[in-house]
């Protein structure tokens, strides 16, 4: 298998695609590089998993943020996942497409061939979503896409208070008028969850031009005269270079693309200078641009029909726990808010800014890592600023590649975030004290009925608020001087190397990125099959 033809890194949301779309020709050999374990482990295939998921290091990189002056000097928990599948085998599940808009603009800004019309196809061509197939759904590709398994009487009335606030309901959040309140769609087959991994990976591994490995970390990518021809990794213990004919693929996720540029000499100069590493490209926007959600939470006390708490706790979480062994079915069978509002904070806004969200349920983690549900009945809901104006950065913290970057994620920064956030969370308010969910609420426990004023508001925005996981745009797609990859997603001034993953969004998407990186990686695959580069004539045989 060596040099395989394509040297994929990362067999996370990306990975997992370039990895399979690319071996469809047998005549190209495929390579995927995962750092982590095999995703064979029960926790990741329930959809309650994520919270075991949440904090196990096995399966979880658990990383840290740098304090961030902006939350007062808070640090903030970024789990990434670390297995076959990345972190769509330990996130929510939800799939969430973003925004037309989002597309539009990225194309906007010179990245030709990315705009709404131009990605519409790819979303398709992954998707066998259980509605079937229309102009915006697919039903035939590899990727499970479903509708919630249970409707819980609280969301129901969730959504009818919504719509008494003037929200309108729409049948679904990834198709016209893409703003109102509604039910969302999971990445879950059967009850169980669909990951990339099992998605586009795992049905095709007989294939003889695939190979998968796993626990092997890349350190760097091995550069010869401009070109990208390896990677430098270690595995059972030990270095060793491995080659490839084509193209290697940088597909490590939004967090561990730039790292691993930098580690290879490419990046802002002056910075790698000052750890010893010798520069290859200059390309100061390696870790730069980095962008994220970032929701204020909100917890209820709620009557007991209003919650599912009961079933997880006491005897009755055996009861529901034999429930979805048997029909995989039940409240072990449901992925993350089962309903959302996307919503504009002002109407100048062009597009939906706000996601409202809710869920019927409470946990707490214990200091084991433990996920632990309330015995109490209760509900927790969030505002989710899905259209973000701050921006962040990574950066080295060491020479050794197996060290964590610095993490400077910038959250509130601009203050219009701040204030767009504010509106949402008093709206959230509004729907939670409007018939017929009021009469489920009992109290307020966070932000709690004292937080009233602007200022109040805002510090449980920074003292409690958390993200929400979706960190993007670390090397992203375009023409200027602090772009990374061109509209093809080739790392600008070096041959022969991609990066394919959510590091390339020029602008983070308004809502869940998984859907999104999905269809980036369908896209890159079509333009590498559709204009394959000649084997690198020096690779060694």
């Amino acid at each position: 298998m060596e040099p395989c033809d394509y040297l994929v890194v990362g067999a996370g949301s990306a990975g997992c695609v370039m990895a399979s779309r690319l071996s469809e020709d047998s005549r190209k050999s495929v390579l995927l590089i995962e750092a982590g374990p095999s995703a064979d482990y029960f926790w990741i295939n329930t959809p309650a998993g994520m919270g075991p998921l949440f904090l196990n290091k096995r399966y979880n990189w658990a990383f840290t943020t740098e304090t961030v002056p902006t939350l007062g000097g808070r640090t903030v928990y970024w789990p990434r996942g670390k297995t076959l599948g990345g972190s769509s085998s330990v996130n929510g599940m939800v799939y969430s497409r973003g925004h037309p808009m989002d597309y539009d603009h990225w194309a906007s800004l010179g990245n030709e061939g990315w705009s709404y019309r131009d990605v519409l196809p790819y979303f398709r061509k992954s998707e066998c979503n259980e509605r079937g197939a229309d102009a915006f759904f697919g039903g035939d590709g590899p990727l499970a896409v479903s509708d919630p398994v249970i409707r819980h009487p609280s969301t129901q009335d969730f959504v009818a208070a919504a719509v008494r606030n003037g929200i309108p309901e729409i049948r679904g959040l990834n198709a016209p008028p893409y703003e109102g309140v509604s039910y969302q769609q999971f990445t879950i087959r059967g009850g169980r969850r669909e990951s990339a991994y099992t998605a586009f990976v795992k049905p095709v591994l007989h294939r003889r031009n695939l190979t998968v490995l796993t626990g092997v970390q890349v350190l760097r990518i091995v550069l010869r005269n401009g070109e990208a021809t390896g990677v430098e990794v270690i595995q059972d213990g030990a270095r060793r270079i491995i080659h490839a004919a084509r193209e290697v693929i940088l597909s490590a996720g939004a967090l561990a693309s730039p790292h691993l540029l930098m580690h290879s000499g490419i990046g802002d100069a002056g910075q790698l200078r000052k750890f010893g590493i010798q520069a290859a490209r200059h390309l100061p926007g390696v870790g730069q641009n980095l962008q994220d959600h970032w929701f204020a939470p909100f917890l209820m006390r709620v009557t007991p029909d209003s919650s599912y708490n009961g079933h997880l706790v006491g005897w009755r979480k055996y009861v529901e726990g034999m429930r979805y062994l048997l029909t995989r079915r039940g409240y072990l069978a449901m992925g993350s808010s089962a309903v959302s509002a996307y919503v504009r904070s002002t109407p100048d806004q062009p597009q939906p800014d706000l996601q409202l969200a809710i869920r019927p349920m409470t946990s707490n983690f214990l200091p084991s890592g433990q996920v632990v549900v309330d015995p109490e009945p209760g509900m927790s809901g969030a505002t989710v600023l899905v259209g973000p104006k701050s921006t962040g950065h990574m950066a080295l913290k060491s020479a050794d590649p197996l060290a964590a970057p610095a993490f400077h994620p910038n959250y509130l920064g601009d203050e219009d975030d701040i204030r767009r956030t504010l509106i949402g969370m008093r709206l959230f308010r509004r729907i939670l004290a409007t018939e017929p969910l009021s009469r489920r609420i009992v109290s307020e426990l966070a932000p709690g009925p004292d937080a009233v004023t602007d200022d109040q508001l805002l510090d449980h925005l920074k003292q409690a608020g958390s993200t929400g996981w979706h960190q993007t745009s670390t090397c992203k797609m375009g023409r200027d001087e602090m772009a990374v990859v061109d509209p093809q997603l080739r790392v600008h001034g070096i041959g022969r190397l991609r990066v394919v993953d959510a590091s390339v969004m020029p602008r983070i998407t308004r809502g869940n990125t998984s859907a999104p990186t999905i269809m980036i990686a369908e896209k890159a695959a079509d333009m590498i099959r559709k204009s394959p580069l000649p084997p690198w004539q020096a690779a060694p045989r």
